[in-house]
């Protein structure tokens, strides 16, 4: 009886020699090779596949909003409008919105003419994001050229929802930023805001025009997108006309330090912060400026900057004690607080009130999508003079993010650095109003 072939045996032959390599063998490790390499092909097929399964489908909700903006239901067109504005603000949809943008509009200028109170407002914000993503060109101007008599006529009209009437300053004040291609046209619209926050301003007699607080908020965003507009009127607009920007500045620079009086910080704000960007253009037209009631204007931007009113919010004090600092010191020095916004690889510096200014108005509307909008928006990267998109693939961007432990101690050492810095400047038995 033959003895059993034992597993050395297979291996090895019955004399102990090497067994040659078959044809058979050969053809078994092809196979094996041959099968990994489909199997990472078809998963990155499959990847692929399944991206574009993932965009048909975002496009096709994107189509049914569209669609629905003209549905007989209030709540069915206002959930459509917020459903574009979420889109428009998160992702670059170039392509697909210039192809629709008349649409669009058409569903905006219904929404703005026979919407109500919040549909209005969604349909405004929705107006200035179809322009933030077609960007400044003939495409924008088209839309702006549709939409911009409808938000004149709501922001002018006394009877019209004050909600919409405040959502339509504003954004007739970005509208006209991106896409408005006449300087003049710039001016008439500048005039426009200015028939309505001056209704603020207090009287010759020293009283106060009694306002109530929503309308307030109106001439509060008018006045923010009067600044926004001023800051392109810089440079060779300000040199082409240079008399009427002149006379529009410094009757301006009389009569705003009035709004520092009104009783809503977020009017006393944004009239301080408008009294910096007036004193940084003049000053970059005219370096010897002088301003007869400087110091005046100081000490009442001081008072400002350390007030302790017990009647006001400690919220409201602080926010306006810090913005009141900043601007004290653009008035006396000139000097502005440099902020540094980081996103992807790259940074960008805000160090003026010019740039502060419009990178707060696209803010408004893009909201947290800011820091996508400018790694991959042409048209806003344009206006911060950021060059082209950058191109990083997901590994590269991974490899350069920090560990969760680096970050946790250069947090860790950041607070204690903070810490000594303030335990210098506090003492607990000093009375918080006489510091």
């Amino acid at each position: 009886m033959p003895r059993p072939l034992r597993r050395r045996d297979l291996l090895w032959g019955q004399q102990g020699n090497v067994q040659p390599f078959s044809d058979e063998d050969s053809s078994i490790e092809t196979l094996s090779h041959c099968s990994s390499l489909s199997e990472r092909t078809s998963a990155a097929e499959e990847a692929g596949e399944t991206e574009e399964m993932a965009q048909e489908d975002f496009q096709y909700k994107l189509k049914v909003y569209i669609d629905s903006t003209v549905d007989k239901s209030a709540k069915t067109r206002q959930g459509a409008l917020d459903g574009l504005k979420t889109a428009m603000a998160t992702k670059i949809l170039y392509e697909f919105i210039s192809e629709r943008r008349m649409t669009i509009t058409d569903s905006i200028e219904r929404c703005l003419k026979k919407g109500k109170g919040v549909e209005q407002c969604a349909a405004a914000s929705l107006a200035c994001l179809l322009c933030i993503q077609l960007g400044s060109g003939i495409e924008s101007e088209e839309v702006f050229k549709t939409l911009k008599p409808i938000f004149k006529t709501i922001l002018n009209d006394g009877a019209a929802n004050i909600q919409a009437r405040q959502a339509c300053a504003t954004s007739l004040g970005l509208c006209t930023l991106v896409a408005e291609d006449d300087i003049m046209d710039v001016y008439a619209t500048m005039e426009c805001f200015e028939s309505l926050f001056t209704h603020s301003y207090v009287r010759e007699d020293g009283s106060r025009p009694s306002v109530n607080p929503q309308t307030t908020q109106l001439h509060t965003n008018a006045l923010l997108s009067w600044a926004l507009l001023l800051t392109i009127c810089t440079g060779s607009h300000i040199r082409a006309i240079v008399q009427k920007c002149w006379d529009l500045q410094l009757r301006h620079l009389a009569k705003l330090p009035r709004l520092l009086e009104n009783d809503d910080v977020n009017m006393r704000i944004a009239a301080g912060e408008t009294i910096a960007l007036l004193f940084e253009l003049i000053r970059d037209v005219d370096p010897e400026f002088d301003y007869d009631d400087w110091e005046q204007l100081c000490e009442q931007l001081n008072a400002l900057a350390t007030d302790c009113n017990k009647h006001r919010a400690k919220t409201d004090k602080r926010k306006q004690r810090s913005v009141f600092r900043d601007v004290l010191k653009a008035v006396e020095e000139g000097d502005f607080q440099s902020e540094t916004i980081r996103f992807a690889t790259e940074r960008m510096v805000i160090d003026s009130w010019v740039k502060k200014r419009t990178y707060d108005a696209f803010r408004e509307f893009v909201g947290s999508g800011m820091n996508y909008h400018l790694q991959a928006n042409e048209f806003i990267r344009d206006v911060f003079e950021l060059g082209p998109p950058m191109l990083i693939d997901s590994a590269a961007l991974k490899a350069m993010k920090s560990s969760r432990l680096e970050r946790h101690l250069y947090n860790a050492a950041a607070f204690k650095a903070r810490t000594k810095a303030r335990n210098k400047f506090r003492d607990k038995r000093v009375d918080v109003g006489e510091f």
